[in-house]
């Protein structure tokens, strides 16, 4: 059960990243260095 709690909570982390991160402008992502299609891979590491 621990180990589903803990997955879930990476999932959720995971999700919020690509939201903020999708939310921004291209000029903003841009700015940060960060291509749009991008945003999944840094959001995958996020949670490593």
């Amino acid at each position: 059960m621990k180990s589903s709690y803990g997955q879930f909570k990476k999932w959720r982390a995971y999700r919020k990243t690509v939201n903020e991160l999708s939310a921004l402008s291209n000029n903003k992502l841009n700015d940060l260095g960060i291509d749009r299609s991008d945003i999944k891979r840094i959001s995958k590491q996020s949670i490593i």
